[in-house]
Parts: C-alpha cells; structure tokens; sequence
C-alpha cells in the first residue's frame, strides 16, 4: 500500500504534467487563431517591401540584395518565369511546393503559405521550417518576372531564445518536482506524527505530545486530537474509579450480608440481637438496590433521549414532598433545614426531576458537617425557573468542581471516604437537566460549603443536546 507521501507526490507531479499539457494545447490554439493569421500579414508585408524595392532599382545586383537580406534572418526562395531557382540563406527542410502555386505568384497572386499551413495539433507553423511555410510574391526586376518566397530564420533568430528557454523548461521542472518532494514530505509530517500518536492512543497511552504551532486544519485536528486524547485520558481515570468504588460499593455490603447471615445462624444471640442483625441486612440490600437502580437510570438516559414525559406540575409543591420524606435523615443529623419554595408551575418529566432534586437533597445531607444547614430555594423567572441547593457541608477543590459532573467521580477520597457513594447521582442530575435543556453550576469552597443551581426553561423548550 503506497504512502500518502508517495501519493501525494505522484498526484502533484501528474497535476503538473497534466496542466502543463493543457496549457500546450490552449497556447497552439491561441496561435492557430490569432498568432498565425498576424504572422502571415506581417511577412506580407515584408516580401512586399522586397519586391517594391528591387522594383524600384533596377540597377542593383538581385541576388547580392537578397544574400544579404538573408544574413539577418530570412530564408528565400526565388524563381523565374524561365524556371530558374535560387535558394539565400538557411536551407529548409522541405522544398516541397506545387507547381501550380509557383505559376499562380509568376502570375501576379500572393501566396500565403503561413496562413494555410496545416493545423496540425502539434505543429505549430512558426517553427515549420519547409517551403510551402512562406509567403510567395510576385517579383519584377529589369523586366524580369520573378516569384519570391520568403519567411523568417528561426533558428538564426531565436536560436539562442531556444536554448533559454529548453534550460528555463528543464530547470522549472527539475526545480517544481524537488519543491514538490520536500514540500509534500513537510505537509504529510504532521499527518505521520498524528497516526503515531492514534497507534499510540489506541495502546493505551495518553500522554502523546503534537505540535499545535500551526493555525491551519491539520493544527485544529490536532488540538482537537489532545482534546480528545485528555478526555478519554479522564474517561479511562473515571473507569478505574469506577470499577474500585463499585467493586467497594458491591462487595461492602455483601460482606456485610454473608457476615450477618452467619451471625443469624447462631443460637446463642438474643431476638433483639437477631431483629438488629436483619435490619443491618435489609439496610445492605438496600443500598444494593439504589446502586443497581442508579446504573439503570444512567442506561436508560444514555439509550434513550425521548424517555422524557413532560406535563404541567407543581415544583414548589414536589420539593416539599421530597423534603417531609427526608426530614428524619435531616434531623438526625442535627442540620438546620431552610426554605423558600413558593408554588411554581413548569412543563418537564416530574419522575425524572424528582431524581434530581432527591441527588441534590441527599449529597447535601451525606456531605454536610454535624450542626450545618440547607437551604432551597426557587426563583420564577419568566421564562424558566432556577432551583437552589446550598449547604454548608466539606465542599470542593476547584479541581474537584470540574470533575463533579463526569461519570463514576468521587471526590477526594481521603475527606469521602466513609460516605457511601457511586460517583453516578451527579452525572444523571446533569443528564437529566440537560435533557430538559437546562443548564447546572456549582459554587463550591472548600470546608465551607457547596451551592448547587439548576435552572430549567418552565415551558416546553424541547430535548437539549447532551454534549459537554
């Protein structure tokens, strides 16, 4: 299989030769209709400027005229009435001319040889050097009728023209296709440093290095590559996390279950011991449940845009529901709980925003400190509505806020580590939003709190783009 390289050198050297063949063929056909028909009015006149002089001195030695005439640059041929031929200057090639065309010239017609040369695609008439490739006049000197052809010398001309020329053409082409090989070998460069670092991506290692100095598409496809070599550097971070939490998040419990079980088992433990032990278990299993439930959720929303079934309903009045179905947990942990959520009408999936505010509610319960507070609040504005979470718990490095969001992120596990977790609620809050086409940010300072705003168009605004 060739290279791009060689391609791309053969396809601009066949470009060349292929234009360069066009342009021969357009300039032959510029010369055919507009060069040869000026050529040959224009030797015209010269054979009949000749002729017009000997005319008009009779005295002077015809043949000593035209040598010397031929000497800076013609070729002639003269005949008589009688037969008699003479040939000043450069022979030509071919001396083939009808015997009717001389008789017609003797005869006081002017013949235009240029002018009727064949067009040939190839030959190009000027260069033509043959006999019947010349303007025949009639010629009369001391009362002889002569006939004379005449055309230009070429090759004394423009001999040294010529070489210029063949030495202009060949260096031109030896110098383009040089230019070509080296040019082409810098432009496909950076495509070879590109397929490296994709052999290299597809490998397994992110840490690739290009050149992002050009402002071309080859350097946009290169930061777009290192973008997305970043990215699937982070998701390949975010799938490691997420294997170690689940695996912790699966096998915790189920230690915890196995270990009870056994402990059920005994005959020495007390009811009251026993009724402890299937509450710690049924406690396990619902924590396997809410996992599982989330990793369906998250598959759903990934499979599915239209899973959404928007209608009319009170937001005000489902966050207060949520938060009388929460106020155990709340008080239990000794938080301050405020809130300002008047009643307030929008159009979306109540279920599917109902998970993202019980996501919001329960971070802000798990990650707050003894003694903090919450406070919710919803502002109308007009056109959309925006939903305020606010707590006073660890909050988050500015690191940390821009992760929060991806998939299977936990924050710094040193400060979370005993707070059970997936890394999956905030990643299907903001799939949810943004399947409402809506938008979330956090305003977050460490060890002093978190705010989380999620505002949501209140009519029915369509399907938003899930891309981040």
């Amino acid at each position: 299989m060739k290279s791009l390289y060689i391609k791309f050198v053969v396809i601009t050297i066949g470009i060349m030769m292929v234009s360069s063949i066009f342009a021969f063929l357009i300039s032959n056909t510029y010369y055919q209709q507009k060069l040869k028909p000026f050529n040959d009015e224009k030797i015209t006149k010269i054979a009949q400027s000749i002729a017009t002089f000997t005319e008009h001195h009779p005295n002077m030695d015809l043949e000593e005229y035209l040598e010397n005439l031929s000497t800076i640059g013609y070729q002639m041929y003269l005949m008589d009435d009688l037969g008699g031929e003479s040939y000043f200057g450069a022979p030509f090639r071919d001396k083939s001319l009808t015997e009717e065309t001389k008789r017609q010239v003797l005869d006081g017609q002017i013949f235009h040889g240029i002018l009727q040369f064949p067009q040939e695609t190839f030959v190009t008439g000027f260069f033509a050097n043959e006999l019947k490739n010349t303007i025949g006049v009639p010629l009369t000197h001391n009362g002889k009728i002569y006939a004379l052809f005449v055309r230009p010398d070429i090759k004394l001309l423009f001999n040294e023209m010529h070489l210029l020329f063949g030495w202009l053409l060949a260096f031109t082409i030896l110098l383009s296709t040089i230019m070509v090989v080296f040019s082409t070998k810098y432009l496909v460069k950076p495509i070879t440093k590109l397929t490296k670092a994709t052999t290299s991506l597809a490998n397994g290692r992110f840490d690739v290095e290009l050149e992002l100095s050009g402002q071309d598409e080859l350097g946009e496809l290169s930061k777009s590559f290192l973008r997305m070599a970043k990215k699937l550097e982070q998701m390949e971070d975010m799938r490691k996390e997420f294997i170690s939490n689940i695996s912790h998040d699966i096998q915790s419990p189920l230690s915890n279950i196995k270990g009870y079980i056994n402990l059920i088992d005994q005959e020495s433990i007390t009811i009251e011991e026993r009724r402890q032990y299937v509450s710690i278990i049924n406690g396990e299993i619902t924590r396997l449940s809410t996992l599982t439930k989330q990793l369906l959720l998250l598959a759903s929303l990934d499979r599915d845009v239209d899973i959404l079934k928007k209608k009319p309903f009170n937001v005000g009045q489902q966050l207060k529901e949520l938060i009388r179905n929460y106020q155990w947990q709340i008080s239990e942990k000794g938080i301050m709980l405020s809130y300002h959520l008047p009643d307030t009408e929008m159009i979306g999936d109540p279920s599917l925003l109902h998970t993202v505010w019980e996501n919001l509610l329960t971070n802000a319960i798990k990650y707050n400190k003894p003694d903090g507070s919450i406070d919710i609040s919803i502002e109308d504005k007009g056109e959309s509505i925006s939903v305020t979470v606010s707590d006073t718990g660890i909050g988050l490095t500015n690191a940390e806020t821009e992760r929060i969001f991806d998939r299977f992120y936990r924050a710094d596990t040193a400060r979370t580590r005993t707070i059970e977790g997936t890394g999956l609620g905030l990643s299907i809050v903001w799939t949810i939003v943004k399947m409402h086409g809506g938008q979330i940010t956090v305003n977050s300072k460490e060890k002093e709190g978190s705010s989380f705003i999620v505002e949501i168009p209140s009519r029915d605004g369509g399907t938003g783009s899930l891309s981040r």
